[in-house]
């Protein structure tokens, strides 16, 4: 698919076929397409973990509004953000310039330059930190449905949940952030599925202060 298409296609739908399954080989595809995505620093702080059962996506219903999405779609994603993904002793940090210096992107001389690039940068503060998590979770999300769409999926993310009631029912530590859910499937076709919404142009989004 044409990405201006998929862009157009994409849409966040409300309503999915119970009857249609997403394949362990599709989702691994669309979320290996969505690593892709840029990362700060190319340290890719986020993770997802995968509900398929029906007795876990009723658990995650019970502190999500109990949107009907979450036990329509065949699957549902709790995207996550790892706060501490920027840290020395991170498993995914010390990952990441392993494979730096593999590539030649990084000399192994130049770790402790990384370390504290990326604590200035990133780990500063409690705020710095939430921003790195969320910032590049998004990426990551967006990069997702973009996959998911590409690969003749529909999705729908969500921010309408508790967020303590999902770290709690699902043992999610303080280290990663929750930023949204993700239901992906196939659209119920028996629905209607709207126009698509309004969009700001060019003129109302390029500012200057």
């Amino acid at each position: 698919m044409e990405f201006k298409e998929t862009m157009r296609q994409r849409r966040a739908v409300n309503f999915f076929d119970t009857t249609k399954d997403v394949t362990d080989a599709q989702l691994k595809e669309i979320i290996e397409t969505a690593a892709l995505a840029p990362s700060s620093s190319n340290l890719q702080p986020w993770k997802v973990i995968v509900l398929r059962d029906m007795d876990k996506k009723e658990t995650l219903k019970k502190v999500a509004m109990n949107q009907p999405k979450i036990t329509e779609a065949p699957v549902v994603l709790i995207v996550l953000g790892d706060r501490e993904g920027w840290k020395k002793g991170n498993a995914d940090f010390e990952k990441g310039f392993v494979n730096s210096v593999k590539a030649g992107h990084m000399k192994q001389e130049q770790y402790d330059q990384f370390v504290n690039s990326t604590n200035s940068l990133y780990g500063i503060s409690s705020e710095r930190q939430l921003a790195f998590a969320c910032k590049n979770a998004g990426f990551f999300a967006m990069s997702l449905m973009l996959a998911a769409k590409d690969a003749g999926l529909d999705s729908h993310p969500m921010d309408g949940f508790d967020i303590d009631g999902v770290r709690k029912a699902f043992n999610i530590s303080d280290q990663y952030w929750i930023p949204l859910l993700m239901a992906i499937g196939h659209f119920d076709k028996s629905k209607t599925l709207l126009p698509p919404k309004w969009r700001k142009n060019y003129d109302e989004i390029v500012v200057n202060f």
